[in-house]
């Protein structure tokens, strides 16, 4: 479940009704991160919250082709600013991303 937290939702769904949930958008990835990272700046303030939320980033947006760069700002930027303009970036390019199976 490390980066794949749809994957309790997806296991319920699928013992439930013998279907597949769709992988997640990549605006709910956004939506996932962001969340996650409000709730550990709420809990251990800025830049503890911050420092210890990156490392969930490679696997929140895993299996995106050419999030590269974005990839890289995500774990190097060290304000909860900087991080909501990156996820607010984007989310203003994800046409550019072509996302494979998660």
């Amino acid at each position: 479940s490390i980066g794949n937290p749809w994957f309790f939702n997806q296991v319920k769904e699928y013992i439930k009704t013998r279907t597949h949930i769709e992988k997640p958008t990549l605006s709910q990835r956004i939506m996932t991160a962001k969340r996650h990272l409000e709730m550990a700046v709420s809990w251990k303030g800025e830049k503890l919250g911050v420092l210890e939320t990156r490392r969930h980033y490679s696997n929140y947006f895993r299996g995106i082709h050419n999030f590269r760069p974005y990839r890289t700002k995500l774990v190097t930027t060290n304000s909860l600013q900087s991080l909501f303009d990156v996820f607010k970036e984007i989310e203003l390019n994800k046409q550019e991303f072509e996302e494979a199976i998660f």
